[in-house]
C-alpha cells in the first residue's frame, strides 16, 4: 500500500506559559488501583524518512507492536516525551480517574483533539470506560444481584475526511487510570510473555491500546468491525508531544471545576471537566495510508463522568480560528441531565467558556445567564452574559457529519450522537455597559473548523432554552471554595478523581 507523508509546521503564536526543561522525574502518587508512573520508552533522534511503509505492515501484529514505539521514529516530525510534573501550572480539578471501587453504574469518558489547519483536517480520540466494577461481562447471577450492566473499554477516532474507527471490548481488566492526574490506558491485545501495564509503559508490553498524559499521547488500534453504518479505516497509530497553554481559567492563576466546585460531589450527574481549553501538540498520526505529521498543532482535551451520559445534549469546540492575535479557544455546551431524587426530573444546564490573551471568559448559570438555539442538525446558536461580558456564537454545517457512539446506561457503547470538525463558526465578545448592552468588542473571530455535535434526545424539533441558576445555589456556587485545599487538609477523604 502506498503510503503518503504530510509534515505540516506550525510556529507557535503564544508565549509559552510552563517551561519543561528542567522536571525532575520524582513524582510517585497516589492512585486507585493503579501507580502514575513515566512512560519507559527511548527518546526519538533518528532523522527523516520520507516514504514510509508502517501502515502497510501493520495488518502484522508484530510490526504493530514495533510502530508502537521500540523503533526509531519514521518520519521527519520525532515527538519528545516529557515526563508530568506533580505541581505543573495548568492541571485543573478533576483530571484523574473518578472510579472509587462501588458497584453503582458508572462511566467515565475522555476526550482528546489535535486540529491541522493547514490540511482542514482534525482527529478526535475518544476512549470509556463503563462499570468498571466488573471487569468482565455481568454472569447471570451478578445480573439477578445487581441488575444489567454494561461493561468494558472503548476507543474511537473520529479522523481525516470524517472517517472513523472503534475497537472495543467487553473487559476492562487491562484498563488503568491515575487518581489525581489525567493519565491513563488500555491494552487490548498485548505482547506474548508479557503483563498488560497498569501504569506508564507501552513499547514493550501494548500490541494494540493507547496510553495517554496532559504531555503524551500514543496509541494503536484496529477497527472491530462493528461500525458498518459509517466509512471505517482498519488501523490507527499516533505518538505525539502537547505543551498546554490554557487549562479551565485565567493563564496563571489557579484552574477551575468546569462545573463549579460542587462537581466534587457525586450530584447533578454526569460531571463534566474541560482538562486543557488549548495547548500545542507536535508529532504524528497515520491514517487511511497516510502520515499526518504536525508541529504546534491546536489540541484539546476534556472528560466527563457519572451514572449516565445526560438525556440530550449539544456541543461546539474550537481552537483555529481566523482575525485574532495569539490563541483562542472556544468551549460551548449544554445539556438536559437528570436531579438526583426518587422521580424522574430534569433541568437544562449549559455554559460558554473562550480563552484569549491569558484571560478566561466563563459564561455560566451561577454568573450569568446562557441562552440557546439548536436544530436537529445544521444550526447551533448560543449567547451568554455576565456582569462584565456578552458573548454570542454561530456554527453552521452542511456536512451531514459522523455518528458517533456514547457510554449509555441503557445500551452501553452505542451510537448516539453526530459530530463533524468542520463547522464555519462566528465568535464575539463584548465588555457589557453599565446599562446592559454591547459596549467594547473585545474579540471578533471565524473558523472553518469547527467541532460541532448533537446526542442523545429526542430531537424532534428546535430546541431553545435558557438557563440560570435559582439564587441559593448561585450563591452557593460563587462561594470561593477551594476543594483540593480542603480535603489537602484530610487527604484521605479527598474524592477519586478530583
Amino acid at each position: 500500500m502506498e503510503t503518503n507523508t504530510y509534515s505540516l509546521c506550525r510556529p507557535p503564536v503564544y508565549q509559552q506559559v510552563d517551561s519543561y526543561s528542567n522536571f525532575r522525574a520524582s513524582w510517585n502518587p497516589r492512585s486507585i488501583g493503579s501507580p502514575c508512573r513515566y512512560l519507559n520508552l527511548r527518546l526519538r533522534r533518528s532523522s527523516q524518512i520520507f516514504a514510509l511503509d508502517s501502515i502497510s505492515t501493520s495488518e502484522d501484529p508484530i510490526s504493530s507492536a514495533k510502530g508502537s514505539g521500540e523503533t526509531e521514529s519514521l518520519g521527519s516530525v520525532n515527538p519528545i516525551y516529557v515526563p508530568t510534573p506533580s505541581n505543573r501550572e495548568l492541571r485543573t480539578p478533576h483530571s484523574g480517574y473518578h472510579f472509587d471501587g462501588s458497584t453503582r453504574h458508572f462511566f467515565e469518558g475522555w476526550y482528546f483533539k489535535v486540529s491541522i489547519p493547514e490540511r482542514k483536517q482534525s482527529f478526535c480520540f475518544m476512549y470509556s470506560v463503563e462499570n468498571p466494577a466488573f471487569r468482565k461481562k455481568l454472569g447471570t447471577f451478578e445480573e439477578l444481584q445487581y441488575g444489567p450492566r454494561f461493561t468494558g473499554v472503548g476507543a474511537q477516532i473520529l479522523g481525516a475526511d470524517d472517517k472513523y474507527i472503534c475497537q472495543f471490548s467487553e473487559e476492562s481488566s487491562n484498563f488503568w487510570g491515575c487518581r489525581h492526574e489525567l493519565m491513563l490506558g488500555n491494552t487490548f491485545v498485548g505482547k506474548k510473555d508479557t503483563q498488560p501495564p497498569n501504569k506508564e509503559e507501552f513499547s514493550r508490553r501494548v500490541i494494540e491500546g493507547f496510553q495517554v498524559t496532559p504531555l503524551w499521547h500514543q496509541g494503536f488500534i484496529r477497527d472491530d468491525g462493528r461500525s458498518d453504518y459509517v466509512d471505517t479505516v482498519k488501523t490507527a497509530r499516533w505518538e505525539y508531544s502537547t505543551r498546554p497553554i490554557y487549562g479551565w481559567g485565567n493563564v496563571g492563576s489557579k484552574q477551575k471545576s468546569t462545573a463549579g466546585w460542587l462537581a466534587a460531589f457525586p450530584v447533578f450527574e454526569p460531571h463534566w471537566q474541560v482538562c486543557m481549553a488549548g495547548g500545542l501538540s507536535t508529532g504524528w498520526i497515520e491514517w487511511d495510508g497516510e502520515r499526518y505529521e504536525f508541529e504546534n498543532a491546536p489540541s484539546y482535551s476534556e472528560k466527563n463522568w457519572g451514572g449516565a451520559f445526560p438525556r440530550k445534549w449539544f456541543w461546539v469546540q474550537c481552537n483555529v480560528f481566523e482575525g485574532a492575535d495569539g490563541e483562542v479557544a472556544l468551549t460551548a455546551a449544554g445539556g438536559l441531565r437528570q436531579i438526583p431524587g426518587l422521580t424522574e426530573v430534569f433541568e437544562n444546564a449549559a455554559l460558554v467558556g473562550v480563552h484569549y490573551g491569558g484571560i478566561f471568559y466563563e459564561f455560566v448559570p451561577w454568573n450569568g445567564v446562557v441562552s440557546w438555539e439548536i436544530n436537529q442538525w445544521g444550526y447551533w446558536y448560543i449567547s451568554g452574559e455576565n456582569e462584565s461580558h456578552m458573548v454570542e456564537l454561530v456554527a453552521t454545517t452542511k456536512d451531514p457529519g459522523t455518528t458517533l457512539r456514547a457510554p449509555t446506561k441503557e445500551a452501553g457503547l452505542t451510537p448516539a450522537c453526530k459530530d463533524n470538525c468542520s463547522g464555519a463558526l462566528k465568535l464575539r465578545i463584548w465588555k457589557r455597559t453599565f446599562n446592559g448592552g454591547k459596549g467594547k468588542m473585545i474579540l471578533d473571530v471565524t473558523s472553518d473548523m469547527a467541532a460541532v455535535e448533537v446526542g442523545g434526545g429526542p430531537w424532534f424539533n428546535t430546541w431553545k432554552g435558557k438557563t440560570a441558576a435559582p439564587e441559593l445555589v448561585r450563591r452557593a456556587l460563587q462561594l470561593p471554595v477551594d476543594e483540593e485545599a480542603i480535603f489537602g487538609l484530610a487527604p484521605f477523604m479527598k474524592p477519586p478523581g478530583l
